[in-house]
């Protein structure tokens, strides 16, 4: 089945179109959103494109809450839902709605399905999911950790198991996804039981531009001290910390990897905090799980960066975790073991493909709605 996938933010819009009878990527196109709607950057994507005749639509939803918890084929009701779940994701939502919209002018009549981004994590068990705040807060509005990059992470394990010829549900991982928002996972025989970021996500490791994990005392004390309001802390966590708040200098990896090659004490602090929360988390979930079989690294600093999976993975002896250095050093954005002989955690780099499987779980649901009529 030929597929298209949305991935529309506030900026850009990037697609994909994908033969999912045989995993191919046709073509991919993205497209600036500056100074033109939703429709008018999609309606160009496509004429770049050049695709096919598509037969499906797969939407990448950030934000299902808990009322989605698989794929489903969108109808105005789906929409409504989509748009209400906007106050936990007001940046990611509406535009999301918007690339919905835009699809269903542009292509009438070819089905189009939400794949959710939350729906891989509401595995996750009410003793993980649950903060330890007033339950009529709880119930009002629907706090619990909802996890994201949901779509990666259960690539990551699909592929894991795909790769040695095993069903996920032989296997308890630890996948980390890395890129400029970072988060990881527990995944205990294929399904989702812990993850780091939350209602938001803001909480968890430290990322290129949030903050992660911090006291919750701080956002009011900073609100005392600087006079801050909502929004000033809200962009403050978000854009304005993480790596770049560390190191004042950037929140590019590379940029601040070649920074501290350089001498940089700051740029140095910020890798080491970034590698320090990913190892803090990497030993609770491996806790959590009772051992792991893997580590899977993934995203564009857990693909292409060798030196964070070495310090990530140093001094980890105590959990069965040795990297092969040979082998870390040579692989950049390549699917890989690079686990030392005899280790008994073994460390992969699989680079994610969030797009195939949207495309794939939207021409199964379409599939199956059809063979149902």
């Amino acid at each position: 089945m030929i597929i298209l996938a949305v991935n529309a933010g506030s900026s850009t819009v990037k697609l994909q179109v994908i033969d999912t009878a045989q995993d191919r990527l046709l073509g991919k196109t993205l497209v600036e959103c500056k100074g033109i709607t939703h429709d008018e950057a999609i309606a160009r994507g496509l004429e770049e494109l050049h695709s096919p005749h598509i037969e499906g639509v797969g939407h990448r939803i950030v934000h299902g809450g808990d009322r989605f918890s698989e794929a489903v084929l969108i109808d105005e009701s789906v929409i409504r839902d989509i748009l209400e779940l906007a106050e936990v994701a007001p940046l990611h939502n509406p535009v999301h709605v918007a690339g919905i919209r835009a699809c269903l002018h542009l292509l009438p009549g070819i089905p189009q399905v939400a794949v959710f981004d939350t729906a891989f994590h509401s595995t996750i068990p009410p003793a993980a999911h649950t903060y330890a705040l007033p339950r009529y807060l709880v119930n009002r509005y629907k706090i619990r950790r909802y996890g994201f990059h949901g779509t990666s992470h259960r690539y990551l394990t699909q592929r894991f198991a795909a790769i040695h010829g095993r069903p996920p549900s032989d296997f308890n991982l630890i996948t980390v996804h890395l890129g400029n928002g970072c988060s990881a996972c527990a995944v205990e025989r294929g399904r989702a039981v812990d993850t780091t970021m939350g209602v938001t996500p803001l909480e968890g490791l430290v990322m290129g531009t949030r903050s992660g994990d911090i006291d919750p005392a701080l956002v009011y004390r900073l609100m005392e001290w600087e006079n801050f309001d909502v929004a000033t802390i809200d962009h403050l966590l978000n854009n304005s910390s993480g790596l770049l708040g560390i190191s004042g200098l950037s929140n590019d990896m590379r940029e601040l990897l070649e920074h501290e090659r350089q001498g940089s004490p700051h740029a140095r602090l910020a890798i080491d905090v970034f590698c320090y929360r990913i190892r803090r988390y990497v030993g609770a979930f491996y806790g959590i799980l009772n051992g792991a079989d893997a580590i899977v690294f993934s995203g564009g600093i857990g693909e292409n960066q060798p030196a964070i999976r070495a310090r990530v993975c140093r001094d980890l002896d105590a959990l069965g975790i040795q990297l092969d250095e040979v082998a870390n050093a040579g692989c950049k954005g390549g699917e890989a073991d690079l686990s030392a002989r005899g280790a008994r955690t073994r460390v992969w780099t699989i680079p994610t493909n969030e797009e195939l499987l949207i495309a794939r779980d939207t021409a199964a649901l379409i599939a199956s709605r059809g063979s149902a009529c």
